[in-house]
């Protein structure tokens, strides 16, 4: 190694030294909260992330209206092709389960036991969806679920 390289390497060594006590000094004290949602984060979504699943899309049997479920038990929500990667949230006031298969080539599926925020916002299921899919939802006894653009 000449001697150009061996000071390029320490200056490369002191530059990423600098940079974590930069960073470190920037963060916050505290432990965070994996629920918060980062403004710069949801900036970016909005500019070129997928979009959410038009709810006019979804039929379902437990469908009151477009966009509106009422699942007693368990009600199968059949998206049709939304032509790329989208996004179907839905949301409730009360826990609810859902099924659905993973996008791309995967061959598997995936359940998530979703419930409430401690904020009262109530309960969000984001799914990603990138093909016409039949997503399962089932609440025990019963619950309101809409399907949001957002």
């Amino acid at each position: 190694m000449t001697g150009r390289q061996k000071v390029l390497l320490g200056a490369l060594g002191v530059l990423l030294v600098v940079l974590f006590v930069v960073a470190v000094g920037v963060g916050g004290g505290g432990r965070g909260d994996p629920s918060a949602r980062s403004g710069l984060v949801d900036l970016l979504g909005r500019a070129g992330g997928t979009s959410a699943v038009d709810p006019t899309t979804v039929d379902a049997d437990c469908a009151e209206a477009p966009g509106v479920l009422a699942v007693t038990g368990d009600c199968a929500l059949r998206v049709a092709d939304p032509g790329g990667l989208r996004t179907l949230i839905l949301r409730s006031p009360e826990a609810f389960t859902v099924e659905a298969p993973a996008p791309g080539d995967a061959e598997f599926t995936v359940e998530d036991d979703v419930t409430p925020a401690d904020d009262g916002t109530g309960a969000v299921a984001r799914i990603a969806v990138d093909r016409a899919t039949t997503v399962r939802v089932s609440c025990s006894g019963g619950c309101p679920v809409t399907i949001a653009r957002d």
